[in-house]
């Protein structure tokens, strides 16, 4: 495979929104292709992202859709999730999913400073970027409580596995990003409540 090196990384938007069908079928295929769980979105789903400002977009070269992901807050704030990451298959290894994932970690730190950054998944090369970023494995229960988010497992192959453990693990990593005022926060008990 040929690695390219020269992606555009954007920030999407409403002229981004045509592309939202063809990323819902490939998160989906993706998926059955690794045989792995996914929670699905809809096209309208994502679609309302890209218009939120709360979603980054890449494109090939020749401006052809390349790859995506996607910011969720939780908890009121208190928690972010940067989800549905997926690159085109003919562009897997190029090094793609790890500038994805940068964009849209500048980007929930930008829109989200004080809040922790979460991610679950199966796949060792994302976890391998989530700890380039900073992010590290935690147990469920250091997660969002929020029921929203647990919601959206619903639709994975593996929801009956979280619910048989009462939610404290599954076949997915958990993983997170504290932001230092956070974490100064997290070690002194003295220090005021957190405001989110």
């Amino acid at each position: 495979m040929e690695i390219q090196s020269d992606f555009t990384v954007v920030v999407a938007t409403e002229e981004h929104t045509p592309y939202a069908q063809q990323i819902c079928d490939e998160m989906e295929s993706s998926a059955k292709a690794r045989g792995t769980g996914i929670a699905k979105r809809s096209p309208e789903y994502v679609a309302l992202k890209m218009r939120e400002g709360k979603a980054v977009i890449a494109f090939d070269a020749e401006g052809k859709w390349a790859g995506f992901c996607y910011i969720e807050t939780w908890g009121h704030g208190e928690y972010v999730a940067n989800s549905g990451l997926i690159v085109s298959p003919h562009l897997r290894k190029s090094g793609l999913a790890k500038r994805i994932k940068q964009k849209v970690f500048e980007l929930s730190r930008t829109k989200y400073p004080h809040a922790k950054i979460f991610g679950l998944t199966t796949a060792l090369a994302v976890m391998k970027i989530n700890s380039d970023l900073g992010y590290r494995p935690v147990t469920y229960s250091e997660l969002t409580n929020d029921e929203e988010f647990w919601k959206g497992c619903r639709s994975c192959v593996n929801f009956d596995i979280l619910t048989a453990k009462n939610r404290s693990n599954c076949l997915c990593t958990a993983m997170l990003y504290v932001p230092p005022k956070a974490e100064e926060d997290s070690n002194n008990p003295d220090a005021p409540a957190s405001q989110y």
